[in-house]
């Protein structure tokens, strides 16, 4: 069966570090509220700055059509000098009168855009470098975005003198890092042709590769618990989350040597049967292989899959329901991390950056759940359904939204920490779910329109949380509010919708679980059988 070599590993490592650092926008919340101060706008205002990131979406299906016309590496390059030019110019200009509100977000918007051009980069390298095991290559790649608030806020921290506010020091963080990132990777961004590599040393690669990331993940959880805590301090804590983001490159170096002596050892098996005069036994093994794989493909060619793309996927009662229910979970869990920062100063914390840090390692761990799942779902023979994924975890999401109602901070730590996870697991989740829904042909187009539903909730939900607040705050007599009430209706309209959302992901698991789910038992007979042999 065709499996991964080390240059699809390569390309898969170069994903890993675009992932990385491809969430600028994650660390807003850091710096918010010295930008309304700098600029002098009001929380409503506020609220449209975070909501610009996600308006770029609004257009990030222009990436998949680039995709399929131009180069991967070129589209990543692409994407990078968007965010180079939209971080940059606020960063050159902040200082300014003449930087008014208007183009703080179109720049932002210019910004938020390209980081679906980068996404979309590694969501087809994955895709398409990884066949059968390509769920679990891209839960993997995607699980590092969840890690790009805590590499942006530990670059902040290490480097104090960088600029001479906290808000151009992350912006100037912001244009840079990802257009240095790009160039270093852009070589591994390729395709390449599946060989006939066996699959036991995928496995046993995507193994060490868990291994990896979950220590990576613990170093970022142990960095966001506080360096008077963990006894390290930023500068040490940084060195030590490089080291394990540069480890992953050492699976490819090693598939590489282990690739190069097997050919070696090929070759003398070869000449020492041709010696014997043996060849007939080589060629019935190659034929016995060549034909079992020839008839699992054909029994995989058999899985019931809609080939949907363009204008036909709005007419698709399942697109909608798909729509609406990431809307109401995964994009109120994005919009609930975009005013954290506003969250927590009502409540009184001075270190935001801890809590900002905190979502994003859990979101991490989030995004990397879906890959567990896979890898040991493909093991046994079946596929767990990405829809009843969904609607599994945006259940904690709803509940989450509701003890946000106690005021005690270890209630607004503990939700936090929940709805990091969950909607880090439930954007890792949607990337196969649009594959499983409507077919991978026309993937890089239909995932960046389902996507358009986070500038659209994002625009809803976030200025209906930044008008109540303002409300109470105007009740108060001030233009800023303090306490648990600022955002008390806001958290139960948030819990209900959470809870909507998960009924409508309930009906499109029931509409969908016809061809999602367990693998064709024929198929999964010559997986095991395979595996045993």
């Amino acid at each position: 069966m065709s499996s991964p070599s080390s240059a699809h590993w390569v390309s898969l490592v170069g994903s890993i570090w675009l992932q990385t650092i491809n969430g600028p926008n994650a660390d807003f919340p850091v710096y918010s509220s010295q930008l309304k101060e700098l600029k002098g706008i009001s929380q409503v205002q506020l609220n449209f700055l975070a909501f610009a990131s996600d308006a770029g979406k609004l257009f990030g299906w222009f990436s998949g059509v680039a995709a399929l016309h131009v180069p991967l590496w070129l589209v990543a390059f692409v994407g990078a000098a968007f965010g180079l030019v939209g971080y940059g110019v606020q960063y050159l200009f902040l200082d300014s009168a003449g930087l008014r509100f208007w183009h703080l977000f179109l720049l932002t918007a210019l910004a938020g855009n390209g980081i679906c051009w980068i996404n979309t980069v590694c969501y087809l390298l994955c895709i398409g470098n990884f066949g059968s095991r390509s769920r679990v290559a891209v839960s993997l790649a995607t699980s590092y975005l969840g890690l790009s608030a805590k590499v942006y806020t530990s670059l902040a921290e290490t480097m104090p003198r960088l600029a001479d506010s906290k808000a151009k020091a992350y912006l100037l963080l912001n244009a840079v890092v990802p257009m240095i990132v790009t160039v270093a990777v852009a070589p591994t961004l390729r395709l390449f042709d599946l060989k006939g590599e066996s699959m036991s040393t995928t496995d046993t690669a995507l193994l060490v590769m868990f291994a990896i990331t979950l220590a990576t993940g613990a170093c970022a959880v142990v960095g966001s618990i506080g360096s008077t805590a963990s006894g390290l301090s930023s500068s040490e804590h940084m060195v030590s989350l490089s080291v394990l983001l540069a480890i992953p490159v050492l699976i490819p170096v090693a598939l590489r040597v282990r690739e190069s002596m097997n050919k070696i050892l090929e070759a003398k098996r070869e000449n020492r049967i041709h010696d014997l005069g043996s060849d007939d036994a080589v060629v019935v093994i190659e034929m016995t292989d060549a034909i079992t794989t020839k008839e699992e493909e054909t029994v995989a060619a058999e899985m019931p899959q809609e080939e949907v793309g363009g204008l036909q996927l709005l007419k698709k009662p399942d697109f909608w329901l798909y729509f609406f229910s990431y809307m109401f979970s995964g994009t109120l869990g994005l919009v609930f991390l975009n005013n954290l920062g506003q969250i927590a100063e009502s409540r009184g914390l001075e270190q935001t950056s801890t809590l900002v840090s905190l979502s994003s390692s859990f979101g991490f761990f989030g995004r990397l759940l879906p890959s567990f799942m896979d890898y040991y779902s493909a093991k046994s023979g079946h596929s767990i359904s990405r829809t009843a994924s969904m609607a599994s975890l945006m259940a904690p999401m709803a509940g989450a939204f509701f003890l946000l109602l106690n005021p005690e901070n270890f209630f607004l730590y503990a939700s936090t920490a929940i709805i990091g996870t969950c909607t880090g697991a439930i954007t890792s989740v949607a990337v196969s779910a649009t594959s499983e829904l409507f077919g991978s042909k026309n993937f890089g187009v239909n995932h960046n329109i389902l996507v358009s539903n986070i500038p659209v909730g994002s625009l809803c939900f976030g200025y209906f949380a930044a008008f109540l607040y303002q409300r109470e705050a105007a009740a108060r007599g001030g233009a800023t509010c303090s306490g648990a009430s600022c955002y008390r209706e806001t958290f139960t309209i948030w819990g209900a919708t959470c809870v909507v959302g998960t009924l409508l992901c309930v009906v499109l698991y029931v509409r969908s679980r016809s061809f999602a789910g367990r693998l064709p038992v024929r198929l999964a007979n010559l997986l095991g059988a395979r595996q045993r042999a």
